[in-house]
C-alpha cells in the first residue's frame, strides 16, 4: 500500500490538532521489522498526545499510539520473520517514533515480543501499557519480598486501566486488594474484579502527614502527588508502594519519615523503556496470572476513527478499565 489509514497529530496555530488521515508508506520512519497493525489501545498517556493537554508529542507529524499488536510483513531482523504474531509497548512510539494508531507500523525488532501463547492480538491489547505497567508493579512488588501473607494492598485509580488490571492480578494471586476510586458508581465493577474492599480517593487527597497509622503491606499508585505522599504514610513498616503514573500530578509533597521510620521502599517503575527480558516475563505473567473473563469485562471496542473522541474521554475520568482499538 502506498498510502494507510493513520490518525496523525499536526502542530496547529494553538497546539496541535490529531485527525484520521492518508499516511504515506514512503514517510515511515526507520526499522528493521514492518509489521500489520491489528490492534492497538487507549492510554492515560494516548489522551494527553492526542489533546495536546502535555508535550508528549516530539516531533510532527506523527503518528499517535504507543502500543501496537499485529502480524510480521517484512524485517531483515534475524529474530524475526513474515507471520510472526508481535506486541510492541512504548519505547518513544507516538512520542519520538511513528506510532500505532495506522494500518502499519516501522520499528526496531529489538522492540517487539512475540504475542503470548494464549492470547490474541486483541487480548494483548487489551491489556496494553496500562495492564503491562500494572503487571510490571506487581512484579517490582513481590521482588521486593511482598507475598499475600504481608497484608493488604491497595490500589489508587481503581478504575483505570492500569488499576483494573493491577485489581484482577493480585487478587487472583491471593493478595487482599483496597481499592482507591473517585468513582463511587463503580463498587460493583471493582468488586467483580476481585477488590475485597473500596475506599473514596478522598481519603488520601488530604495534605500528607509524615507518619500515618498503618494501612497497608503494599500499593500500585497511578496517580501521583498527594495521593502517592497519603499511600507511603500509611505503608507498613518493610512495605513498598510501586509508582507508575502521575494523573494527579508531578510532584510529591512527602517527607523522609516513611522511609527512615518504617523503612518503606517507593518503587519507581517505568513501561516505556523497560529492558526486553523484564517484558517478556511480565506479558508471561500476564497470558497466566490475568484472568481472561475479567479481561473481557474490564474491555471496550472503539474503531480507529473514534480514538480523538475517546482521547478526551479519558482525560476527563469517563473511561472504566481498557479500551481496545480495532485497526483493520
Amino acid at each position: 500500500m502506498a498510502t494507510f489509514k493513520a490518525i496523525r497529530i499536526d502542530k496547529a496555530d494553538k497546539g496541535t490538532t490529531a485527525a484520521l488521515t492518508q499516511f504515506d508508506e514512503a514517510e515511515l520512519m526507520d526499522g528493521d521489522v514492518s509489521v500489520r497493525v491489528e490492534w492497538s489501545t487507549l492510554n492515560y498517556k494516548d489522551g494527553l498526545a492526542l489533546t495536546g493537554k502535555a508535550p508528549v508529542v516530539r516531533r510532527f507529524p506523527m503518528i499517535a499510539g504507543i502500543d501496537f499488536a499485529g502480524t510480521v510483513e517484512q524485517s531483515s531482523h534475524p529474530q524475526w520473520k513474515a507471520g510472526d504474531k508481535v506486541v510492541c509497548t512504548g519505547w518513544g512510539m507516538g512520542e519520538t517514533h511513528l506510532g500505532a494508531y495506522a494500518e502499519k507500523a516501522r520499528v526496531k525488532g529489538d522492540w517487539l515480543v512475540a504475542l503470548p501463547q494464549g492470547l490474541s492480538a486483541r487480548d494483548a491489547m487489551a491489556i496494553g501499557t496500562a495492564g503491562f505497567t500494572a503487571m510490571l508493579s506487581v512484579l517490582a512488588l513481590e521482588k521486593h519480598g511482598l507475598s499475600p501473607k504481608s497484608g493488604p494492598v491497595v490500589v489508587t485509580g481503581a478504575a483505570g486501566g492500569v488499576g483494573s488490571v493491577a485489581i484482577a492480578v493480585l487478587s487472583k494471586l491471593g493478595y487482599h486488594v483496597i481499592a482507591s476510586t473517585g468513582r463511587a458508581s463503580e463498587a460493583d465493577y471493582l468488586k467483580q474484579l476481585g477488590a475485597a474492599e473500596i475506599i473514596d480517593r478522598n481519603e488520601l487527597s488530604a495534605p500528607a502527614k509524615p507518619i500515618a497509622r498503618e494501612r497497608w503491606a503494599g500499593g500500585v499508585d497511578s496517580v501521583g502527588s498527594t495521593t502517592l505522599a497519603n499511600l507511603l504514610s500509611m505503608t507498613k513498616y518493610g512495605g513498598a508502594i510501586a509508582a507508575c503514573g502521575l494523573a494527579a500530578g508531578l510532584d510529591l509533597p512527602s517527607s523522609v519519615a516513611p522511609f527512615i521510620l518504617r523503612g518503606v521502599c517507593l518503587l519507581g517503575i517505568d513501561s516505556v523503556m523497560c529492558p526486553i527480558e523484564p517484558r517478556k516475563a511480565a506479558w508471561q505473567r500476564l497470558a497466566s496470572d490475568l484472568d481472561r473473563t475479567k479481561l473481557t469485562e474490564i474491555t471496550h471496542e472503539i474503531p480507529l476513527d473514534e480514538v480523538p473522541e475517546w482521547g478526551a474521554k479519558i482525560l476527563a475520568g469517563q473511561v472504566r478499565g481498557r479500551i481496545v482499538v480495532k485497526i483493520v
